[in-house]
C-alpha cells in the first residue's frame, strides 16, 4: 500500500519513533518505581516518597494520553518529538535532584537522551538536548537534596556508587543496543517506502507518456478510418459489388472489422486520462463480469469459460480502461492458451478478486521476478510486457494489487484484486 501526501509531510517514521519512545517512557516509570522500592523499603534509604513517585505516575499519564490521541495522527513533527524528548530529560533532573545529584549513579542516564536526540533529530536540533541535557547536569553537580544514607552504607559511599554506575552502564547499554536497532529498522523501512514511491511516480510518469502517445495516435487514426469507411460506404452501392454475392460479402466483413477498429480507437481516447475514466458508466457488478467474460468467449470461439461467484452484486462505476486491462489478462493466457481459459470472480470480504487462469508453460522464474515493469516479457517482441504493466499500475490506482503465480498442477495464475470501495457507485440508474 502507498503513502499518503499527508505522511509525508512529517518526518520519516516518526510514528513509530513516537512509539518507541513512549515505550522507553514505560520501561523509565518502571524501573523508577523499583528503584525506588528498593532503595525506601530493601536498602532503608529516606527518601521523599511524594516527590519522587509523583514523576513516573505523570509520565504514565502523558503515556496514555499520548496512545489514545495518537491513534489517528499519521506522524509527528521534530517540535513534538523535541518536546517529548525534554519531557524525559525534565523527570530524570526532577528525579535526580532529590535522590543526591550528580552523586546518584544514574546521572549517566542522560547519555541515553542526547544519544536519542541525535539518532531522531536533525543535528541542529539534537545539539539542544545536548545542551539542556549538560545544564541539568551542572546544575545537579551544585543544586540536589543529599541522599540520607543508612549507616552499613553511608560508611562506604563510593563503593554503593561503584555498583550504582555499574548497574547503570548494564542498563544503558542495553537499552541503546535495543532502541537503536529498532530506530534503525524504523529508518530502513522508511527508504524502503520513500524508494517505492520514487518507483511508482516514474510508472505514473511512464503511464502518462504512453497514454499521450496512445491518444495522439488514436487521433491520427481517426481521419484515415473516416476515409476507408466513405470509400467502403461507396463501393457497397456499385453496380458491380450488388452484382457479385461474395464481393458484397467481403465488403460487410471489411465495415465490421473497421467500425471494431473505430470502437477500440475510441476506447483509447476515453481511457488515455485517469484510470476512473472520462466517461464512466454504471452498471451491475454481476453485469460487467459477464459482459466481459461473453465478449472473450465470443472473441476465442468459446475458449474461455467464466465461473461468477459473486456474492455481492452492487451497482458499480466502470470505463473502458477497467475493461481494458482486465480484457490484457484474458488476451495473454489466450496467448499461450487458446484451448482453454478459466476465469473465476468473487467478492470475499470487501474486495472484488478476479482470477485468470490458463493451461500454458507458465510463468518463466524471470519474469515472476520483474512482474508489473515496463517491458518485462518474455515474448521476444519490441514493447512486450507493456500490457501487464499497464494492468499492475491501474489496478494500483484502484488501491487493489495483482499476483501472479504457477499453479502446483501446471499453468500460471492471475489474480487482481480491487476493493469494492473503489468501484462502489452510491446514486440510481444502474442496469
Amino acid at each position: 500500500m502507498t503513502r499518503s501526501l499527508a505522511q509525508l509531510s512529517y518526518p520519516p517514521a516518526s510514528a513509530r519513533n513516537m512509539a518507541l519512545l513512549v515505550q522507553l517512557r514505560w520501561m523509565a516509570v518502571a524501573g523508577q518505581l523499583l528503584t525506588i522500592w528498593i532503595a525506601a523499603a530493601v536498602m532503608g534509604v529516606n527518601l521523599p516518597l511524594p516527590q519522587l513517585i509523583t514523576v513516573p505516575v505523570l509520565l504514565g499519564f502523558v503515556n496514555l494520553a499520548t496512545s489514545v490521541m495518537g491513534r489517528e495522527r499519521e506522524g509527528y513533527s521534530y517540535m513534538e518529538l523535541l518536546g517529548a524528548l525534554m519531557l524525559d530529560v525534565a523527570a530524570l533532573g526532577w528525579q535526580l535532584y532529590f535522590s543526591g545529584g550528580t552523586t546518584n549513579p544514574f546521572t549517566f542516564l542522560f547519555l541515553l537522551q542526547i544519544v536519542i536526540g541525535a539518532i531522531l533529530l536533525p543535528p541542529d536540533w539534537s545539539w539542544i538536548v545536548a545542551a539542556i541535557a549538560a545544564l541539568g547536569v551542572a546544575l545537579l553537580t551544585f543544586l540536589y537534596r543529599p541522599l540520607a544514607l543508612p549507616p552499613q552504607y553511608a560508611a562506604e559511599p563510593l563503593r554503593l556508587y561503584l555498583l550504582g554506575s555499574l548497574l547503570c552502564f548494564l542498563l544503558i547499554a542495553a537499552l541503546l543496543v535495543f532502541f537503536v536497532i529498532r530506530m534503525d529498522r524504523n529508518r530502513r523501512q522508511s527508504d524502503a517506502a520513500l524508494a517505492t514511491l520514487r518507483q511508482q511516480a516514474a510508472e505514473e510518469h511512464h503511464i502518462v507518456r504512453m497514454g499521450l502517445l496512445a491518444s495522439g495516435a488514436a487521433h491520427e487514426l481517426g481521419t484515415p478510418m473516416s476515409t476507408m469507411s466513405v470509400i467502403l460506404g461507396d463501393w457497397a452501392h456499385h453496380p458491380v459489388v450488388k452484382a457479385t454475392p461474395e464481393l458484397s460479402g467481403e465488403l460487410d466483413e471489411m465495415q465490421t472489422e473497421l467500425k471494431r477498429c473505430k470502437t477500440i480507437v475510441s476506447g483509447i481516447l476515453m481511457s488515455a486520462g485517469e484510470a476512473r475514466g472520462e466517461s464512466p458508466s454504471v452498471i451491475r457488478l454481476g453485469v460487467f463480469l459477464d459482459e466481459i467474460a461473453a465478449d472473450w468467449r465470443d472473441r476465442s470461439a468459446g475458449a474461455v469459460q467464466f465461473r461468477n461467484e459473486v456474492s455481492q452484486d452492487i451497482a458499480i462505476v466502470s470505463d473502458p480502461a477497467l475493461r481494458q486491462v482486465i480484457g490484457n489478462v484474458i488476451d495473454n493466457a489466450l496467448e499461450v492458451s487458446p484451448a482453454r481459459v478459466a476465469i473465476h470472480a468473487r467478492t470475499p470480504d470487501r474486495d472484488l478478486v478476479i482470477e485468470v487462469r490458463d493451461n500454458g508453460p507458465g510463468f518463466a522464474e524471470e519474469m515472476l521476478e520483474a512482474f508489473g515493469k515496463p517491458y518485462s516479457s518474455t515474448k521476444g517482441r519490441a514493447g512486450g510486457g507493456l500490457g501487464l504493466f499497464l494492468v499492475v499500475n491501474v489496478i494500483r490506482k484502484l488501491g487493489g494489487r495483482v499476483e501472479v503465480g504457477n499453479p502446483n498442477d501446471g499453468g500460471a495464475l492471475v489474480r487482481i484484486s480491487i476493493p469494492l470501495e473503489a468501484l462502489t457507485f452510491s446514486g440510481k440508474g444502474t442496469r
